[in-house]
């Protein structure tokens, strides 16, 4: 079986079905990127999740699938919510028990560059409870010249994942070190009014219930992370001068499963500031139902950038690390944007 077999294609009809396009758009208005990319992100991950699921049952009818992690899934143009939303998956790669669902969104085909492009890691798992384990799949055979690029670029798309999270956790560099050190020596200024990153940090709780549900007791990651990206986008809004707009998933990790009644605790750090750009993490934590099991289930990282009524662009105020765990954040966000702005 190739790649090409594992194709699906989904239309969001926003040109003719307003009762759909009114469940999409951010604001009632008439202003551009009016698209809500939370609620286009569940959409995403589920879609990932058949297409994965459809591949498996072949080999396992009583398999399921679980999303391991998010990469990279990066906003080329504006959405236009007037027009319709294509989405085209299929498997790029199969490993061992996971594999990577690339997934294009479009409003125009024809288009040289697609609206964005995102990539899903999908893990094969059978049983249930503390029988469940992972699930070994065949792999795909890759006969075209495309379909053998796309199975490289997913092997390089993980080398460099971990590549990257070797390099955040080295030291800080000579001209780090001197860039944190400005950053604390502003602060004790007699006239400091920076932004603190300390005081930039919210929290917000909510019960998992039966509606949520996925598999057997288990919620759907696409709804957790759409309530990720909205309250990041809040709080982005706090500190940028005009409107933040989503332009990066960095990373979305998938860490334990959530059940029905588990208790979730969203932490959102503003952790840096470029020019015009906002990195903002969050933390899940899940807390069962009888207390006896808290955990990390997710940890998410979005970026924004503030623009005007035109989507030009703005600047938005530094933020300024105190302590050695925000000085981490901080400083593995810079190297994040450093080798976005090398890439571009």
């Amino acid at each position: 079986m190739r790649p090409l077999d594992t194709s699906i294609e989904r239309t969001l009809p926003f040109s003719s079905d307003k009762k759909l396009r009114k469940k999409f758009m951010i604001v009632d208005k008439d202003i551009p990127g009016n698209i809500r990319w939370g609620r286009l992100l569940e959409e995403l991950d589920k879609l990932a999740e058949d297409i994965a699921l459809d591949y498996v049952h072949q080999f396992e009818p009583e398999a399921r699938v679980v999303t391991a992690a998010v990469d990279d899934i990066a906003l080329h143009v504006p959405a236009d919510i007037t027009k319709d939303v294509y989405l085209r998956a299929r498997i790029n790669y199969v490993g061992r028990t996971s594999m990577e669902v690339g997934i294009r969104v479009d409003q125009d085909k024809k288009a040289e560059h697609s609206l964005a492009a995102c990539y899903f890691t999908m893990v094969a798992r059978v049983g249930e409870g503390k029988k469940a384990k992972s699930l070994p799949i065949p792999p795909l055979d890759y006969e075209s010249d495309l379909e053998k690029e796309r199975y490289e670029a997913a092997i390089e798309r993980r080398k460099s994942y971990r590549k990257q999270m070797d390099a955040l956790e080295e030291p800080p560099s000579k001209e780090e070190f001197q860039h944190l050190r400005e950053l604390h020596q502003a602060q004790e200024a007699e006239d400091f009014k920076g932004l603190l990153a300390g005081n930039l940090i919210r929290s917000n709780m909510e019960r998992m219930y039966p509606d949520h549900e996925n598999v057997p007791k288990k919620i759907f990651g696409g709804y957790v992370i759409r309530r990720a990206f909205e309250l990041s986008l809040m709080h982005a809004e706090e500190i940028a001068p005009h409107r933040p707009v989503f332009v990066r998933v960095n990373r979305i990790n998938f860490l334990q499963p959530i059940r029905i009644g588990d208790k979730l605790d969203f932490t959102s750090r503003i952790v840096y500031t470029g020019d015009t750009s906002i990195s903002i993490e969050i933390d899940i934590e899940r807390t069962s139902m009888d207390k006896i099991t808290k955990a990390l289930s997710n940890t998410c990282v979005f970026t924004f950038v503030n623009v005007d009524e035109n989507m030009e662009p703005q600047p938005v105020p530094k933020v300024y690390p105190t302590t050695y765990a925000e000085d981490e954040r901080y400083l593995k966000a810079h190297r994040r944007r450093k080798e976005h702005l090398d890439t571009i």
